[in-house]
C-alpha cells in the first residue's frame, strides 16, 4: 500500500526535480494498487488536461503491471496488443515514458506514478526523483 504521506513525498519531490531541471509546468497522480488515485497536483500554468494524461500513465503502469517504456516498446512492436488494452481500459491507457510503476522492497505492486507536462523522457526523470524521495523501488 502507498501512503498518503508517501504519495504527497513523491508529487512535492517531483515537482521540485522540475523547477530544477527548468521543465514545463507538469502535473503528477499516484494511483494505488487498484488504479485508485491516492493524490494529484497540476503546477500553475499546467493545462488543465494534464490530469488526464498523467492518470493514462499511471494506469496503463498499475493494470498492466508495465511501466510506460515497456509499454511504449510493446505498442511499437504489437500496436493491436496495446488497442486491444486501451479497449477493454476504456481508452485510459497512455502508453509513453512518464508512467512509472511502483513496488515495495520486496517486489510487491504497490501503485504508479504519471506525470506530464514536458517530454515523456523529462516527465520520467522528474517522477522517479520523486519516486527516490519516497524510498520505493520504480520501474521507468
Amino acid at each position: 500500500m502507498i501512503s498518503l504521506r508517501k504519495a504527497r513525498t513523491i508529487i512535492r519531490k517531483s515537482l521540485e526535480k522540475g523547477r530544477e531541471l527548468d521543465l514545463k509546468p507538469l502535473s503528477v497522480v499516484v494511483l494505488d494498487a487498484g488504479g485508485h488515485v491516492q493524490a494529484f497536483e497540476r503546477e500553475d500554468g499546467a493545462a488543465p488536461g494534464r490530469f488526464a494524461i498523467a492518470h493514462g500513465k499511471a494506469y496503463g503502469s498499475v493494470m498492466l503491471g508495465m511501466a510506460g517504456t515497456a509499454q511504449m516498446a510493446r505498442a511499437e512492436a504489437q500496436d493491436y496488443f496495446m488497442n486491444a488494452v486501451n479497449g477493454v481500459f476504456g481508452g485510459q491507457v497512455i502508453p509513453v515514458p512518464g508512467g512509472i510503476l511502483l513496488r515495495d522492497k520486496k517486489g510487491a505492486v504497490i501503485g504508479a506514478v504519471g506525470l506530464t507536462g514536458d517530454t515523456s523522457d523529462n516527465d520520467a526523470i522528474a517522477a522517479m526523483a520523486g519516486v527516490e524521495a519516497a524510498g520505493l523501488v520504480g520501474e521507468v
